[in-house]
């Protein structure tokens, strides 16, 4: 039985996921939050749950052709304050997934990133324009700031695999360059989709099916980290700031209406 007969899925679905996973690796190495897209396709594909537990992998294999493109940019301060309550986000976002229905689900992490992106454009007009910078996460407001955006941001990648908006909007709103907002997302994600391993497998998300359609995608996640790379250097910042809150804005709003 090969693994479109095991998941009852049909040549043009596969292609749909296929693209879908060529996203991933765009969004993991040009703009950071497209990947809602990918999950919305995956959820669309597969059983809601279920398809959280494939994309995990994908994920991964992203993170790690992220990490390994954009290593010397993190900014490790930022990760260490938000490490913490992003576990706590996880802790909290496994508990939800006990008991809570896809469309709980679905509503509460949209209206979170629709609501996370409409703050980030406020306080960038707010600030008319001037950088913050990433160093002020010391601060104590940078550090409450960090715990809350960590705990959202934890909670959204547990239950949807979507907290990657929701980190971008915290990244921006720290005053994050291109480069130094890719190598710092690239690293965040990487820790903490691994960590999100053994949770997902306990809820049964992850198993041998679901790794055998991974083995079967894994391979279109390389093009697409591949493009990416190709147009982040083609994009200036602010076309890269309205890309990732635009991207934001189109997950949250697919989240709430499918």
């Amino acid at each position: 039985m090969n693994t479109m007969t095991l998941w009852h899925i049909s040549g043009w679905e596969f292609a749909a996921l296929a693209l879908a996973t060529l996203l991933v690796g765009f969004s993991k190495t040009a703009v950071s939050g497209a990947n809602t897209v990918s999950l919305a396709i995956f959820a669309a594909v597969l059983p809601a749950r279920a398809s959280t537990g494939v994309l995990l992998p994908l994920l991964i294999v992203g993170d790690v052709l992220a990490v390994a493109t954009y290593r010397r940019h993190a900014h490790w301060p930022t990760l260490w304050r938000l490490f913490p309550a992003v576990a706590v986000g996880v802790l909290i976002g496994t508990l939800f997934l006990v008991w809570a229905g896809d469309g709980v689900v679905r509503t509460s992490i949209g209206a979170i990133l629709l609501f996370m992106a409409g703050v980030t454009v406020w306080r960038r007009r707010k600030a008319d324009g001037a950088d913050e910078d990433p160093d002020a996460v010391t601060t104590r407001a940078g550090r409450a700031k960090a715990g809350s955006y960590g705990v959202l941001g934890g909670f959204t990648t547990m239950v949807a695999n979507a907290g990657g908006p929701v980190m971008s909007m915290y990244l921006l709103s720290a005053g994050f360059r291109k480069l130094g907002f890719l190598g710092t997302s690239a690293f965040f994600f990487l820790v903490v989709n691994v960590s999100k391993v053994p949770f997902s497998a306990g809820l049964g998300l992850i198993d041998g099916n679901s790794l055998l359609l991974d083995a079967a995608l894994a391979v279109f996640v390389v093009p697409g980290a591949l493009i990416g790379r190709w147009a982040v250097s083609r994009i200036n910042q602010r076309l890269f700031e309205q890309l990732v809150i635009a991207a934001t804005i189109v997950g949250g709003l697919q989240l709430l209406l499918r």
